[in-house]
């Protein structure tokens, strides 16, 4: 076999591997899912009268509100998701586990690869699940085939973006426990950007950084291209973004697994 295929075969055991123990504890998926759905029904029902009267559109009320912020709500869905991708990465660096798979010939980014694959198919189906809620909330995209087919490819490298940050949170981390804490600063990112209302509404500073960070592009892309108005900077920020993220974090994080001894 050439090396090409033995990493091949090795990366899709250990994804295998990790989809087994996703499938062994739902009640993390549960959990991915359903902080976004009430993050989704607060905004919606609760907010989304006041704050769909106030985003300069004119008066769409909760069904408009519900239409600006699922995008938001699909890159929460996301950044959800790296919690439990780092927590994962930690427990397998703490159990002595990694140690075992040294000493035998596995190829030695398909640790990694399975922990990435797998949260991504998780998170992709959180996403799924998610957007079905936002459908039946009156969420009423209006992209033919070829927007969603573009807006799926947008959150996709993003999420592939954020798969590895929290693989890499995951190996930086002394502990399953403090593995947990790094990557909470992603959930908060999309309240900082035009999530849930626009980006000139809010005060000077937070303002500055709405628009200079990754989630703020994105977001408009998502929803550009799902209500068929698209925009091309935004587009080329996001794509941007998105490598610029998967390619440093997936460096980083080969080198702390060389790195960082295992017990």
């Amino acid at each position: 076999m050439s090396t090409l295929s033995v990493a091949v075969h090795d990366s899709t055991t250990m994804t295998r591997r990790s989809l087994r123990r996703i499938v062994r504890y739902p009640s993390m998926t549960a959990i991915l899912v359903g902080m976004p759905v009430v993050f989704l029904l607060l905004f919606v029902y609760v907010f989304g009268e006041s704050l769909g009267a106030g985003l300069g559109l004119g008066h769409i009320g909760r069904a408009g509100y519900a239409d600006y912020v699922t995008p938001g709500i699909l890159l929460i869905t996301v950044a959800s998701a790296a919690q439990g991708t780092a927590i994962s990465v930690a427990l397998d660096m703490n159990a002595g586990l990694i140690a075992r798979f040294r000493t035998m010939p596995v190829t030695r980014s398909a640790v990694l690869v399975g922990h990435a694959v797998s949260s991504f198919l998780q998170t992709m189906l959180s996403i799924a699940v998610v957007l079905a809620v936002a459908l039946a909330v009156g969420f009423r995209p209006t992209a033919g085939l070829s927007g969603w087919i573009a807006a799926s490819g947008v959150v996709a490298l993003f999420t592939v973006a954020l798969t590895w940050l929290s693989v890499a949170f995951g190996l930086v981390a002394k502990t399953p426990e403090s593995a947990s804490n790094l990557p909470m600063f992603l959930v908060l990112l999309p309240f900082l950007s035009s999530g849930f209302v626009p980006t000139e509404s809010l005060p000077g500073p937070l303002r500055w950084v709405a628009e200079n960070e990754p989630f703020t592009p994105t977001i408009e892309t998502i929803r550009g291209l799902l209500l068929a108005t698209p925009n091309a900077r935004d587009l080329t920020l996001a794509i941007g973004w998105s490598i610029a993220i998967a390619l440093g974090s997936y460096v980083w994080a080969q080198r702390l697994f060389d790195r960082r001894p295992t017990r």
